[in-house]
């Protein structure tokens, strides 16, 4: 595995917001609402929600990044489930039909496994849900 920089989420590493209160978590980031966040040299747009027995994370727009930023808001993404008892990680990201598609991170989802779907209520967005081991059942 290569060796990446850390990345830190508005300042904070994937440790210390995992150290953070499950209450404050909720207000700053758990909040169903978009929200604006910077994750290494990333700007992006997305929502954050517990949704029954996982998270569900929906990003609306990335604009800069490209040294791993996904890979790194999912790690921090398992671990914060797995933490909290969390049974999955679902992914819903409207990469589907951008004005300036971005075709280094439609690559990255289609690797990483996410599939285009049509979604209720979302219309088509690139679509992954991983179980996580150890969470809720």
């Amino acid at each position: 595995m290569r060796n990446r920089p850390e990345i830190l989420f508005e300042g904070y590493t994937e440790s210390e917001i995992l150290a953070l209160p499950r209450e404050q978590v909720e207000a700053m980031i758990l909040t169903g609402r978009p929200v604006v966040f910077r994750a290494g040299s990333a700007m992006i747009l997305g929502e954050f929600r517990v949704d029954g027995n996982g998270l569900r994370i929906e990003l609306a727009q990335i604009e800069g990044g490209g040294e791993g930023v996904l890979l790194g808001l999912g790690a921090l993404a398992r671990r914060f489930a797995l933490l909290n008892d969390l049974s999955a990680v679902e992914w819903i990201v409207h990469a589907v039909h951008c004005a300036k598609p971005n075709l280094k991170l439609r690559r990255v989802l289609e690797r990483r496994g996410f599939v285009v779907s049509k979604l209720p209520t979302v219309g088509e967005a690139y679509y992954k849900r991983e179980e996580i081991t150890g969470g809720a059942q």
